[in-house]
């Protein structure tokens, strides 16, 4: 009997179709083996994600405060909170040249009666050491003070004119509710050498709030501009037969410098007063039907509704209109497009020219 070595036999793989069933198949029998055990088996898929970007917050500091009168920066706190102080200032001949106006930061001239103007010198941001000639209440001035509030300085008046003011928002610090504030100039002529200080003026002061901004202004880097801007070199402004006002533009000092009836307006040390930003806003006068002690009728302006206005700044000049819609509200001003006309920083000089003058530009 012969007998015969036999080798194991390797397994060979299947089809790969074959291979698939047999997996599907295992891997069914796993599942329902889990699923017979009461136990669930969730397989857990990494998921790779990008991380979102860090947010960065920058905090932007608020602009410096600024005085709401001038729009320059405050550099005293007390200044920048304190009420604003109106002083109406003589403009006669006889009471040039006055003191403490190159230290308004906004300066009014009103045309009263027998063709003379008269001025309201508001300060807040500079103090002046002496203030003056103060001169006497007009109709007018109610309607320009009521929206700074604050303190008003004068001597006197018709008793229907200081009775609109005594019930206008301000509080009375004119000669007769204190008359320890003021004193007469003997180098003076009476009765145009009435004078005080901003200093004892406003020694009255109790609690008033700071005025609010009276206009718009230009920030750093920004230059005067405006539908129909034109180059001025300067203005002469007929304010009646009797006062002809005259603003030149000095590009050295950025200011325009002013000049009445022919003669440089210079401060009693001689020098000649200029302001970077000039108003003519245009108004109506008409006659109260009060007369002065010369027997003189007393105008007044209309300055609530609007009218045209143009506006000197940056040796340039752009007209457009100004609006007051009633005594309450700071008088807006704005461009031919109904955007606010920006100034730059720095006093203001508002010229309320009766509708019609003559304007000479130059």
């Amino acid at each position: 009997m012969h007998s015969t070595s036999q080798l194991p036999r390797t397994p060979t793989a299947g089809p790969p179709r074959r291979r698939n069933a047999v997996a599907v198949v295992a891997l069914l029998a796993l599942v329902g083996a889990a699923c017979s055990s009461g136990t669930k088996h969730v397989a857990s898929v990494a998921h790779h994600t990008t991380a979102p970007a860090a947010t960065v917050t920058v905090t932007v500091p608020p602009p410096p405060p600024t005085y709401p009168l001038t729009g320059i920066r405050a550099t005293d706190a007390s200044r920048l909170h304190r009420p604003v102080l109106v002083v109406k200032v003589d403009n006669a001949q006889l009471a040039r040249p006055q003191a403490g106006l190159d230290s308004a930061d906004v300066v009014f001239e009103e045309v009263v009666e027998g063709g003379i103007t008269r001025l309201l010198a508001a300060y807040q941001s500079h103090d002046a050491p002496l203030v003056g000639p103060v001169r006497s209440v007009r109709p007018i001035d109610p309607q320009i003070v009521t929206p700074l509030h604050g303190l008003f300085a004068y001597s006197g008046g018709a008793p229907k004119f200081q009775a609109l003011i005594r019930h206008a928002p301000v509080l009375d610090v004119g000669y007769d509710a204190d008359p320890g504030a003021y004193y007469r100039d003997r180098s003076r002529v009476a009765p145009h050498n009435l004078m005080s200080s901003t200093g004892a003026l406003y020694r009255l002061a109790s609690g008033q709030a700071a005025p609010p901004s009276l206009f718009h202004y230009l920030v750093t880097g920004q230059s005067f501009g405006g539908p129909g801007i034109a180059p001025l070199n300067g203005m002469q402004v007929v304010m009646s037969t009797r006062t002809t006002v005259d603003w030149g533009w000095n590009p050295a000092l950025h200011l325009w410098m002013r000049g009445m009836n022919g003669t440089a307006y210079v401060n009693p040390g001689g020098a000649q007063l200029g302001v970077p930003n000039v108003i003519l806003q245009f108004a109506s006068y008409r006659n109260t039907g009060d007369v002065d002690v010369a027997r003189e009728p007393v105008p007044v302006a209309d300055i609530i509704g609007g009218g045209e206005a143009w506006v000197l700044s940056g040796g340039k000049l752009v007209k457009g209109r100004w609006a007051k819609p009633n005594a309450d509200m700071v008088t807006g001003f704005t461009d031919a497009t109904g955007a606010p006309i920006e100034l730059a920083p720095g006093p203001t000089w508002i010229e309320i020219v009766p509708g019609g003058s003559p304007t000479i530009p130059r």
